[in-house]
């Protein structure tokens, strides 16, 4: 896992799922932190493996970066 990648997220607060799982369309294209498939993401969240998510409203899913560091820092990167 590069430092970059974990050094780009803020400190506190939220992220939505493409800065998490990245997203190479857009432009400029977003490195992924986790990389995984979105259906893949969806399953563990279900499952207990990735953060629960919150909804910020009707269209607007989020998770706590603390949350996502955590992952990061017990998994060392690996998702499988």
């Amino acid at each position: 896992m590069s430092q970059s990648k974990v050094a780009s997220l803020p400190e506190t607060g939220y992220v939505r799922l493409h800065q998490i799982i990245g997203n190479p369309k857009a432009t400029p294209p977003i490195p992924a932190i986790i990389p995984v498939s979105k259906s893949t993401w969806w399953n563990g969240v279900k499952e207990g493996r990735f953060p629960k998510s919150f909804k910020l409203g009707p269209r607007t899913t989020v998770w706590r970066v603390e949350d996502i560091r955590g992952l990061i820092e017990t998994t060392g990167g690996e998702t499988k």
